[in-house]
């Protein structure tokens, strides 16, 4: 499968067990590409663990608050505002991956934003429910 660019959101509260297995067998795909995420503990982390074993190029976009950032090791871009970064992270991708903490859409969510976002602007987008 061709290189691809894969951006990665998900809830601060950490993977399910379910996501962290669906996530390691979706990246399996496309092992050596690149791995943008937005650098907070909880999936952030779960996620760079699994993108880093698999020898994903790492791009890290951090928000600039640093309360809950994981300081994942990497290329690490300028802090930035969540929801700046969080759009940083679509346009940077082919594929969104998201890890949501509910089954359902919901509103003041960082991770269903940039869902929406990412159809938005016609990103191609992988959602794995808890």
């Amino acid at each position: 499968m061709a290189l691809k660019i894969i951006g990665f959101t998900g809830t601060r509260r950490g993977m399910t067990q379910k996501q962290k297995d669906e996530l390691y067998n979706f990246l399996c795909q496309y092992k050596g590409g690149v791995f943008h995420h937005g650098d907070c503990v909880g999936a952030d982390l779960e996620a760079h663990s699994i993108a880093s074993k698999l020898g994903f190029k790492i791009v890290i976009h951090p928000p600039r608050n640093p309360e809950k950032r994981a300081f994942c090791e990497g290329v690490v871009l300028e802090g930035k505002n969540y929801l700046e970064r969080n759009r940083d992270i679509v346009e940077a991708c082919d594929i969104l991956v998201a890890v949501p903490k509910e089954n359902q859409e919901v509103l003041r969510s960082g991770t269903w934003a940039s869902i929406r976002y990412a159809k938005k602007v016609g990103k191609l987008v992988k959602i794995i429910y808890p």
